[in-house]
């Protein structure tokens, strides 16, 4: 009998010729949706080097195209944690800002500017244009935005909560939740699934979508002075800067929003307890939401994944570790992502992920809305590695 050395139980992938063309119109499309400049705006580049010029050149073209100019101004790396105050007075001018910098989300300066309407796309997941040819470029921005939505409505209203983070390895996390602090949460933009720069104020992510966080102090409005009650232990499988998951069950403990402990006694365990003690969270469980972003690649801030988390931790000081292994890395070395990868998340009585798996995947709302673009099945829940 002859030995067989070739199966074909799968499709041959098709020609690019069939496929590229009608691909790339879809990743068009939601770029040009995403970067929604009007006629007249000022849009302002916060750049870094290190960022493709194609992208500044493709955001210039299209603003051009639509009537709004565009001028770009550079730092020598994206790891800016305050706005220059060299800088400040050209911000001020923007309606639009296109930005690659690190405390564009939290610095007080933008905050105030975004709340008399300044419109922000922050790019940390594009930083390169041949990011257009992939699977998350082109998945349907609108099914973000239902996913984002169908989310938060497990959320339970008008009473307190618990978010509620478990997983194999033992974890046991809790976060508290008033009702007040759910209604600010779910209150911005990207909870409300405004995956567009178009809303007056707005702050979007493209690629879409990292995050938005299932705990963050926008819960607070931004006060740091605010303490949320959270307590407990989490199991990382795995953080931006190491090259595999952890082989080693390591503990991170916290007293309130602080890191008090972390256990475990692999070189990856040393590291982590000489950078997390006493490092404080700032996104308690920051969740993908796109079904075409790779699962397994967590850099530069944790995978965009339906249902995989990243903890972002603020340290007392920079890590030496990070700023030898990552001199180029998107952040500064003053923040670590842990990552969990098959979490269970519960709000209250609401299951929001189940070992990994975003829940809202099967939401009638948005099982729904994507059977407009292809087979919901393959659209949803066909992972990305």
């Amino acid at each position: 009998m002859t030995e067989l050395n070739h199966y074909a139980g799968l499709p041959i992938p098709l020609a690019p010729a069939i496929t590229d063309t009608k691909h790339f119109y879809q990743a068009l499309d939601n770029f040009t949706r995403t970067f929604a400049f009007r006629a007249g705006d000022e849009v302002l580049v916060l750049a870094d080097p290190l960022l493709d010029t194609r992208v500044i050149d493709a955001v210039h073209g299209h603003a051009k195209a639509l009537g709004a100019t565009v001028r770009v101004y550079m730092e020598p790396s994206s790891r800016v944690t305050e706005i220059p105050d060299a800088v400040k007075p050209i911000l001020e001018r923007a309606s639009f800002v296109v930005s690659t910098w690190f405390c564009s989300v939290f610095d007080p300066f933008c905050l105030a500017l975004r709340k008399k309407g300044q419109r922000w796309v922050k790019i940390t997941y594009f930083r390169n244009l041949d990011l257009l040819h992939t699977p998350q470029a082109r998945f349907p921005i609108d099914l973000v935005g239902e996913i984002t939505r169908a989310t938060a409505r497990r959320y339970p209203q008008g009473t307190p909560f618990d978010l509620h983070f478990t997983d194999e390895r033992g974890s046991d996390f809790r976060i508290g939740f008033t009702p007040e602090m759910r209604d600010n949460q779910l209150g911005t933009n990207r909870w409300r699934g405004k995956m567009t720069a178009e809303e007056d104020g707005c702050y979007v992510h493209y690629l879409a979508s990292h995050g938005p966080n299932l705990w963050d102090h926008n819960a607070v409005k931004n006060d740091m002075s605010v303490p949320t009650r959270m307590s407990g232990v989490l199991y990382p499988q795995w953080a931006v800067g190491f090259a595999q998951p952890f082989k080693e069950r390591i503990g991170v403990f916290f007293d309130g929003e602080y890191i008090s402990q972390v256990t475990g006694e692999s070189d990856d365990a040393r590291l982590l307890r000489d950078m997390l003690i006493g490092g404080r969270m700032i996104e308690g469980g920051g969740c993908g939401f796109n079904p075409k972003a790779p699962r397994h690649t967590i850099y530069p801030a944790g995978s965009n994944a339906p249902g995989a988390l990243h903890f972002g931790i603020d340290l007392v000081k920079p890590a030496d570790y990070i700023r030898r292994t990552m001199p180029d890395w998107e952040e500064p070395p003053i923040h670590v992502d842990l990552v969990t990868l098959d979490a269970t998340v519960t709000a209250g009585d609401q299951m929001l992920i189940d070992k990994g798996f975003l829940c809202a995947l099967r939401d009638p709302e948005v099982v729904a809305m994507a059977q407009h673009y292809g087979d919901p099945l393959e659209l949803l829940e066909t992972t990305v590695y």
